[in-house]
């Protein structure tokens, strides 16, 4: 495999919320809800205000030990989890829900970005050491967000009845979906090689946070990847001041809610929080806690609780309190050594809106860094491109933009009336002033003749253009194949596609592909262009 590598600014790529986009470049508008700049400065304010705080690194290590006790992984990962316990050591995180097969091919790129952010820094402070981690959001019970992947252009989803957090659900079922992937992509050089991970990771796993903790070490375990599970009740423990808060005081909410009311008063605001911002989780349940006149009940279930009965059952079995996007972030910030946080667009949107929460609680607040964002053109997509003669920002506009220029660039035709306007323009003119100088308000008349006149010729231009666009029916097909195979679904490919057709073909050299092009701070969008021979 032969590519190439193009960075171009995010805003071109038409894809990206203005707040996205305006964190990107750090507008003033946005400085008053983060604490860190997403540079080398913002990193060593991070580290100075992390060493300040007393994260528990034994409890940490001794779960991630009770984690990987049953994984095969690589000495690299082994060495980092015990580094954990050192005061000099700091996390690199980026965090995801248990998709299936990892979902979208923006998870792997969050990964390998928390990779490469490790390594530089590790390369960069010698008197420190960085370790990336993948935390995982096992907690999540969405169901129909996680269940499925889109596999040549077909969605192929996991049907299953269990309820509760998709990470404690058995992957029961998920053995046809596998053959089915066997029958797409075992005919590639690492085809079969796949499937039988698949299936040893999978459907050798008594939960799909094991085989997604199993999956993903099989992918990143050599460049030092830790994956941590946070639903562990001596995580939790951790938590019992916020969560007493929370269910008896609602301070969490009220404190983002604040926030989230001066977010929106330029930009859309990405959570809302509730009163009580907990779940309840045992065994297949999870579901929301609501508080009424005589106490507290569990959502859509016949469980109540008295005050007293929750301060006792959030006591002994605080592993049974789940906590939502709003406290998840704290409670991550909680029991990791972190400075930097990667997330996506939407992610880093409801960071904006925890600052006071962490203040309050005083716990650092990370770095926040948007993730990286890649298009992979493969060697069908550039040989389309090539024959349009498009460029790689071209290929962002819509296909109707696209097929307007390639036909001015290639027609014979005079397609513009501009210069025929501009000397009518002329002529009105001099009407005008000879009126005028008549009668003042015969101005308005010829302005009105004027109007009536151009309104014609700016709808001919148009019906020009439209008469010489049909005879380029070729490229209009041309555009609408390259579209399709690049923004499948008529979005971003990496909020699409899966990592499994790509692994297929190039085997772990894909995740290196990733890994060698990812930009660190430089806040570029990568297109990922495969080199075309022209001999063939």
């Amino acid at each position: 495999m032969n590519f190439s590598a193009e960075w171009i600014d995010y805003e071109c790529t038409n894809a990206f919320s203005a707040l996205a986009i305006d964190y990107l470049q750090q507008h003033n508008s946005l400085g008053s809800f983060y604490q860190h700049t997403p540079d080398l400065s913002g990193i060593e304010s991070a580290i100075r205000e992390r060493a300040g705080f007393n994260t528990d690194r034994d409890t940490l290590v001794e779960v991630l030990n009770r984690q990987y006790a049953e994984i095969n992984t690589s000495e690299k990962v082994k060495i980092n989890i015990q580094r954990l316990a050192e005061r000099n050591v700091f996390t690199i995180c980026t965090a995801h829900q248990p998709n299936l097969f990892t979902g979208y091919l923006y998870f792997i790129y969050k990964i390998v970005h928390a990779i490469k952010i490790a390594d530089e820094l590790n390369n960069q402070y010698s008197d420190y050491h960085f370790v990336p981690v993948y935390y995982m959001g096992s907690e999540d019970n969405d169901l129909e967000e996680l269940n499925h992947i889109f596999l040549n252009g077909e969605k192929l989803t996991w049907d299953t009845t269990q309820t509760g957090a998709v990470g404690r659900m058995k992957p029961k079922g998920l053995e046809t979906v596998i053959e089915r992937i066997g029958g797409e992509l075992g005919v590639y050089q690492h085809g079969s090689s796949l499937i039988a991970l698949l299936r040893q990771c999978y459907l050798e796993s008594a939960s799909m946070q094991e085989a997604t903790f199993r999956f993903v070490n099989s992918l990143f375990g050599s460049y030092g990847l830790i994956v941590i599970i946070a639903d562990d009740v001596l995580f939790k423990k951790k938590m019992l001041k916020v969560f007493e808060d929370d269910l008896f005081t609602q301070t969490p909410a009220a404190l983002v809610a604040e926030t989230a009311r001066q977010l929106a008063e330029k930009y859309f605001a990405q959570v809302n929080p509730r009163d009580i911002n907990l779940f309840y989780m045992k065994d297949d349940l999870r579901e929301r806690i609501v508080q009424l006149e005589d106490g507290y009940e569990v959502h859509h279930t016949g469980i109540h609780f008295t005050r007293e009965q929750l301060e006792e059952e959030l006591k002994n079995h605080p592993e049974r309190f789940s906590p939502n996007v709003v406290l998840r972030g704290l409670f991550q910030e909680t029991i990791l050594p972190n400075i930097v946080f990667i997330g996506g667009g939407s992610e880093v949107a409801y960071w904006l809106e925890l600052k006071a929460l962490f203040q309050y609680y005083k716990v650092p607040y990370p770095l926040l860094l948007q993730r990286n964002s890649f298009l992979v053109v493969e060697s069908k997509a550039g040989q389309l491109m090539e024959k349009l003669e498009l460029g790689t920002q071209d290929i962002f506009s819509n296909e109707s933009a696209i097929l307007n220029e390639i036909v001015r660039a290639k027609t014979h035709h005079q397609l513009t009336l501009e210069k025929e306007i501009e000397q009518l323009k002329k002529v009105y003119k001099t009407v005008e002033s000879l009126a005028g100088a008549i009668d003042v308000t015969l101005t308005r008349h010829v302005n009105a003749l004027e109007a009536k006149v151009l309104k014609p010729l700016h709808n001919l231009e148009k019906k020009m253009l439209r008469a010489e666009k049909r005879r380029f029916e070729i490229q209009r097909d041309q555009i609408q194949r390259l579209k399709s195979l690049l923004f499948p679904r008529n979005g971003l490919q990496e909020r699409v596609e899966n990592v499994l057709p790509y692994y297929a073909r190039y085997g772990q050299s894909f995740i290196d592909l990733i890994y060698k092009h990812s930009p660190t701070f430089q806040k570029k969008f990568v297109v990922l262009k495969e080199e075309l021979d022209n001999n063939l």
